[in-house]
């Protein structure tokens, strides 16, 4: 089976029996499904929390070992084999997946959405997750020394002990379900029924990265398999090119590795068959984190001195076109044996869009180098996605172009065949083109850059902003990029080639990794890079991964400040708290009692008169105001009816008279 392990900026695993899926997760903390037939993307998954919480290990849960009790029904089983088997293929697809913050998310390919999500176990990140091959139960090891076995269906803690001293990185369940393995500089094999410590390993100078079980069959067939004869397993590690063989016995507690594979780089996933029989060897896949893939073929007998070499090396690269770009190596993500142990699955590539391809095995040649054009594969997925975009048709006729800065005139020139192309060679007596000269080939005045106070205009710092990025001169650089100016920081995004976009959003995402007061000066210049040319980055294809580690660096200062918010405003609480006591502390009691209090009485008895006077004369005032303005409105009544011919004349009378 294929054991889970972290590629280069991801976690991956192959789903169980035949590998028919292939789980990711890389930088951007969204999950991927794929299938491996075609290379086709099944699900993805974002978490609610991908960012602050990145994904940190994977699991496939076994097929047939997690059917709950409820849906099991009395009656005879040969009538119900096909539906059972159904009920297994549709719960083969629970991914556990473990995070940074402590927590565990089931996901349900099959619903494609989050099942469960288990908290309370760990408070610190989850390294490894395993599933029991025959219980709903699952265990995980966290930075917090501790391990903890999981109840699946009640999503709460069965058990939860202390593994090591240390943090526990890696985790492996026994072929027969009874001994865990843990490991996280010591390796130590735990009895799963009373959580107590069966042997003891050296490990490794370092932390210990993965953990396989493997079994060799006995020498006598005829007996069946206790659990510990024949048993062996291999461990890799960070930082260490060997892949260390142990044995586990039970009649001597041998602590030291049996043998050992030697490899080029740190091992980040494996993958290995079984031997049915004694004679047949044991087929062993390791992909390295320099992306090469590692093949041995060993017979499992005991001690041996000295480091096994690999009987083939497999690695991808590029072809080179027309001789003009050297081939370029494709890192290896996972490697995976198919079930007819002759052919091996590759999963090589970008983490964002993988290629998983199924090559045969030749183990004759001692190192094997495939060609693989990952240009024209990703394009050809995307003319299939595309089917109503047509690519224009381009004469030799057509003038193009030459892209420059925007507001000087460029030159037009047509498109050259390659057996025009030329090379400018120089000879060994002539001098390389000074910077004037090369500036007057772009049709910039001269005169305009170098200005008399030395400080060059937005012009000249486009043209300064593109040099330094080619030639990655610091001085240059930091000239350009540590101005103030929003408007000159915006004018120069706005003048500089399209080319230059994505070295620019590299350089500053470098800077922004510094020191607060330039990561200050770097945001302005992203502000503007992502204002003026949004169109442009969006149609990059993979924009994701180049701007990944920026995503990240953002996330983190954002998540700090509202740390800090918070820290400074409960400072800010309990110094205004402490001021004010004091202040209160200081002021001494005053005698509020007055001293001499002065009445007037005749004064308060006129104005109680005055008062009432006023209020006789004021309602007096006001029944007169209201009897003249009752005469005023009858009078306008009157005049009304007069215009209008209705004075003291009802309707009946009036028509009587007519």
């Amino acid at each position: 089976m294929a054991a889970a392990g972290a590629a280069v900026g991801a976690v991956c695993s192959f789903s169980p029996r035949d590998c028919r899926f292939f789980a990711i997760s890389s930088s951007d903390g969204r999950l991927r499904v794929w299938e491996t037939a075609n290379s086709r993307l099944q699900h993805e998954y974002v978490p609610s929390a991908h960012l602050s919480a990145a994904c940190t290990c994977l699991a496939w849960a076994p097929p047939g070992g997690r059917q709950p009790p409820s849906k099991v029904q009395d009656g005879p089983q040969r009538k119900k084999r096909k539906s059972e088997v159904a009920e297994v293929d549709r719960q083969l697809d629970i991914l556990a997946v473990g995070t940074a913050v402590g927590s565990i998310l089931l996901y349900s390919t099959v619903k494609g959405e989050l099942q469960s999500k288990l908290d309370g176990g760990h408070d610190s990140r989850v390294n490894c997750v395993r599933w029991h091959q025959d219980t709903c139960c699952l265990y995980s090891c966290s930075e917090d020394k501790h391990i903890v076995e999981w109840n699946t269906q009640t999503c709460k803690v069965k058990c939860k002990w202390k593994g090591d001293n240390s943090s526990v990185t890696s985790l492996c369940i026994s072929p027969d379900g009874k001994m865990l393995l843990s490991a996280g500089r010591t390796i130590k094999l735990w009895d799963l029924e009373t959580k107590e410590v069966y042997r003891h390993f050296t490990g490794h100078a370092t932390s210990v990265s993965s953990l396989t079980f493997t079994t060799v069959k006995p020498m006598n067939e005829n007996k069946p398999f206790d659990g510990i004869t024949g048993l062996y397993f291999l461990s890799g590690a960070i930082h260490d090119r060997l892949l260390s063989v142990w044995q586990v016995r039970s009649d001597r507690k041998e602590k030291n590795a049996v043998m050992s594979f030697t490899v080029t780089d740190e091992p980040i996933f494996i993958d290995l068959t079984v031997s049915e029989v004694k004679e047949e060897p044991v087929k062993l896949a390791v992909v390295c984190r320099d992306g090469q893939l590692h093949l041995f073929e060993h017979i499992l007998n005991g001690y041996c001195k000295k480091p096994l070499t690999s009987n083939c090396t497999i690695q991808i690269a590029t072809p080179g076109n027309d001789g003009d770009s050297t081939p370029k190596p494709v890192p290896i993500l996972a490697a995976a044996f198919c079930s007819d142990k002759q052919s091996l699955l590759l999963v090589y590539g970008n983490t964002l869009q993988p290629i998983i391809e199924k090559v045969s095995l030749n183990t004759t040649e001692s190192h094997i180098c495939l060609i693989r054009d990952i240009q024209k594969v990703l394009s050809l997925k995307t003319d299939v996605a595309l089917t109503k975009v047509k690519t224009p048709v381009v004469n030799s006729d057509t003038k193009v172009l030459v892209p420059g800065i925007p507001g000087h005139s460029t030159a037009v020139k047509t498109p050259s065949s390659g057996k025009e192309k030329k090379k400018n060679k120089r000879k060994p007596g002539e001098t390389g083109e000074s910077i004037e000269e090369r500036l007057e080939a772009l049709d910039i005045d001269v005169s305009k850059v170098k200005t008399p106070g030395g400080l060059p205009q937005t012009d000249s710092f486009a043209v300064l902003l593109v040099q330094g990025l080619e030639s990655n001169d610091a001085e240059i650089l930091n000239r350009v990029l540590n101005t103030r100016k929003d408007n000159v920081i915006k004018n120069t995004v706005s003048r500089m080639p399209i080319h230059a976009v994505i070295p620019l959003l590299h350089e500053l995402t470098k800077r922004l990794q510094g020191n607060p007061y330039s990561a200050s000066l770097m945001v302005r210049w992203l502000k503007s890079v992502f204002t003026i040319h949004a169109s442009y980055l969006s149609t990059l294809p993979d924009l994701i991964p180049q701007l990944g580690m920026l995503y990240q660096l953002m996330e983190s200062r954002v998540k700090t400040l509202q740390k800090l918010s918070r820290l400074h405003g409960r400072l800010f609480i309990l110094v205004t708290q402490v001021a004010a006591s004091e202040a209160v502390q200081d002021v001494t009691e005053m005698n509020q009692t007055a001293k001499l209090v002065y009445e007037d009485e005749s004064s308060e008895e006129e104005g109680s008169d005055d008062e009432m006077i006023a209020d006789k004369e004021s309602d007096e005032n006001w029944d007169e105001d209201e009897e003249k303005e009752e005469q005023s409105d009858e009078q306008d009544m009157t005049v009304e009816k007069e215009i209008n011919g209705d004075s003291d004349l009802e309707p009946e009378n009036g028509s009587e008279e007519e």
